[in-house]
C-alpha cells in the first residue's frame, strides 16, 4: 500500500511558476513509475507527465512540453512537477499517481493503482 500526499499548489499569475511535490509513504516507492494528472472543473482528468522508476525516462502531454518538468528523488520518496509559464486554462486540481509495475510511463489513469488527494492550482489572467 502506498499513500501519496501532494503539496505546492496555490494561486499564481499567468506566466508564473509553481513546483508541486508528491510525498509517498512505503518502502517500495523507488520501484514505482509515477505520473501527474490534472482535472479542471467540468472536464475529464488528463495526463500531464510521467516518470519511470529510475527517473531516466519521462513523458509529457504535448500541451506542457517545454514548460513542465517531472523529476523524482527516491531517497526522499518524492516526485516533483515544476510548472513554468502557466496559463489560465491550466487551472485544475493536480494529482499524483503511482504505478507499481514501474515500467514505462502510462498515460491512462486506469493504469495507476494509487492516487493522492490532489492539490489545487489556480492561474489568474
Amino acid at each position: 500500500q502506498v499513500q501519496l500526499v501532494e503539496s505546492g499548489g496555490g494561486l499564481v499569475q499567468a506566466g508564473g511558476s509553481l513546483r508541486l511535490s508528491c510525498a509517498a509513504s512505503g518502502r517500495t516507492f523507488s520501484s514505482y513509475a509515477m505520473g501527474w494528472f490534472r482535472q479542471a472543473p467540468g472536464k475529464e482528468r488528463e495526463f500531464v507527465a510521467g516518470i519511470t522508476w529510475t527517473g531516466f525516462n519521462t513523458y509529457y502531454a504535448d500541451s506542457v512540453k517545454g514548460r513542465f518538468t517531472i523529476s523524482r528523488d527516491n531517497a526522499k520518496n518524492t516526485v516533483y512537477l515544476q510548472m513554468n509559464s502557466l496559463k489560465p486554462e491550466e487551472k485544475a486540481v493536480y494529482y499524483c499517481a503511482a504505478d507499481p509495475t514501474g515500467r514505462g510511463v502510462k498515460i491512462r489513469g486506469a493504469r495507476y493503482d494509487y492516487w493522492g488527494q490532489g492539490t489545487q492550482v489556480t492561474v489568474s489572467s
